[in-house]
């Protein structure tokens, strides 16, 4: 079982990572769409926590790239911004499960998180 975190915010990363290898799962950690795109090439992912406001790269081709090479992968989607605040990622990213508020407790993501790993 694999997740991809895709965050600019190397704390925020690193939190999410822990608490997900604490239930048994493989963490992948990046913080642009390139390397993301890597991981998505070299490992089977069920979930992708994707930063919808990433420094380097697009979080929408990250996306994109996902479905196309990784149809089954689940996107969770956070923000601390109010851009697709009226659901329509929903719309726009076929495989996208989840939009939370990167403030979202660590625990309540895992949980969200290790729910599609599991149901992948």
């Amino acid at each position: 079982m694999h997740v991809l975190i895709v965050e600019n915010r190397e704390d925020l990363a690193s939190q999410w990572a822990e608490r997900l290898r604490e239930g048994g799962i493989t963490v992948h950690v990046t913080h642009s769409q390139e390397c993301a795109v890597r991981v998505l090439c070299a490992h089977r992912i069920q979930v992708v926590m994707l930063d919808l406001m990433l420094d380097e790269g697009s979080a929408l081709a990250v996306a994109d790239f996902a479905a196309f090479r990784q149809p089954w992968a689940k996107v969770v989607f956070l923000t601390d911004t109010a851009v697709f605040s009226d659901g329509s990622i929903f719309s726009h990213c076929q495989n996208a499960c989840g939009y939370f508020a990167i403030s979202t407790p660590v625990n309540d993501l895992a949980t969200i998180v290790e729910h599609y790993v599991r149901a992948a």
